[in-house]
């Protein structure tokens, strides 16, 4: 599914299921949001985002934990998944994806271009999914950003089942 139309059907879902999005964004450097913003009616469930490019930003704005990032750098599953949640409690919405990689051209913190962590935050819950992009820097940056917007879309599933579908309490876990 292209990014737009990926963007299109997260907007329209979040507005029917009254849910608040929010995006921390590092490699693709705001390009998720922009997206959603492309999206005539995005006001209605996008709230903010943030642009964490620098590693203290990330620590200072959204809470990435300092020991975290001086152990593992912000090429990780953690760093991903405590970016969204911090965007989520920050920006007060229900859902926050963020992407955190490396771009490109060249490797950084000792991992190749291409290589990315996108990720999706709710109360109670977080994942993170990895990627290995290929192409220049523009390709890696749109490549991330389709998949936060796929992963946005599961998250919104996760937080708004189909009518007719009844939570196990496992589910609720």
């Amino acid at each position: 599914m292209p990014s737009s139309a990926a963007a299109a059907e997260l907007v329209e879902r979040c507005r029917r299921a009254g849910l608040a999005l929010a995006t921390a964004e590092s490699l693709t450097g705001g390009l998720v949001a922009a997206t959603i913003v492309d999206v005539p009616g995005a006001s209605d469930v996008l709230r903010g985002g943030v642009v964490a490019y620098a590693p203290a930003v990330k620590h200072e704005l959204l809470g990435v934990d300092a020991a975290l990032l001086a152990r593992v750098g912000t090429v990780h599953e953690e760093v991903a998944r405590q970016m969204a949640d911090g965007a989520r409690r920050r920006l007060g919405a229900d859902l926050a994806v963020a992407t955190t990689g490396v771009a490109g051209p060249g490797a950084a913190e000792g991992h190749p271009a291409g290589t990315a962590w996108v990720a999706a935050a709710a109360d109670g819950w977080a994942t993170a999914v990895p990627l290995q992009l290929h192409g220049n820097r523009e390709a890696v940056r749109r490549g991330c950003t389709g998949a936060a917007l796929r992963l946005a879309l599961d998250g919104v599933s996760r937080l708004s089942p189909p009518r007719g579908t009844v939570k196990t309490p496992d589910e609720e876990r």
